[in-house]
């Protein structure tokens, strides 16, 4: 069961009032909820990270720049999906962004439809980064139920281990071990192994590679 949720936003910080407003206007025509910021310092003081969206950011402002709030975002371990507006001589800035997980980047001007595809790629992206944080919490609640012993054998179950191996690493009996597998399964809501490794992959237990 997974966690509703809100409706997404997309956040315009641009200090230029005249680019806030035609920005506003065009996505808000489109159905999209908008919120425009005239600092990137205004946009961390009322930025809401239970709200799923996207950031529309001027690479150059003054005060603090799109590139020094990318940064801050990521110190504050924020993911919001970031799409740069650049100018003609910013394309160098732009590719720093990107090396520091910037989505997108957009060189003005550039066309409306550019832009509005971008916004929806990247909030489809922030909604799924989102359910699979769920998910990963949802694992990692089911996984703190287990009991040492339980965590052991999950671990092997993992590998690839059958009961019988299981057993005589343990030094148990394999009805021992029948009965701790079941109390895994049961534990970390799943029916099938596949299931459980995918949750133990959640749990950042085991490596799929």
């Amino acid at each position: 069961m997974t966690e509703p949720a809100a409706t997404p936003v997309v956040h315009v910080v641009d200090d230029d009032p005249g680019v806030r407003r035609a920005l506003s206007l065009l996505l808000e025509s489109n159905g999209l909820d908008v919120h425009g910021h005239d600092s990137a310092e205004a946009f961390l003081a009322s930025y809401d990270p239970a709200r799923p969206g996207c950031l529309v950011l001027d690479v150059r402002m003054p005060t603090m720049s799109g590139l020094e709030l990318q940064h801050e975002l990521k110190r504050r371990e924020i993911t919001i999906p970031i799409i740069f507006l650049t100018g003609h001589g910013d394309v160098p800035m732009a590719a720093q962004a990107f090396r520091a997980g910037a989505v997108d980047f957009l060189e003005k001007p550039f066309e409306a439809e550019q832009l509005l595809a971008r916004i929806d790629d990247a909030v489809k992206r922030d909604l799924r980064n989102r359910e699979k944080a769920i998910q990963k919490r949802q694992a990692r609640a089911c996984y703190e139920r287990l009991t040492p012993r339980e965590r052991e054998v999950m671990a092997l179950v993992v590998e690839g281990k059958s009961n019988k191996e299981i057993a005589r690493l343990l030094d148990v009996s394999h009805r021992t071990i029948d009965v701790h597998r079941a109390r895994v399964m049961e534990k970390m809501r799943v029916r099938t192994l596949p299931q459980l490794v995918d949750k133990a992959v959640l749990c950042g237990l085991h490596d799929p590679a």
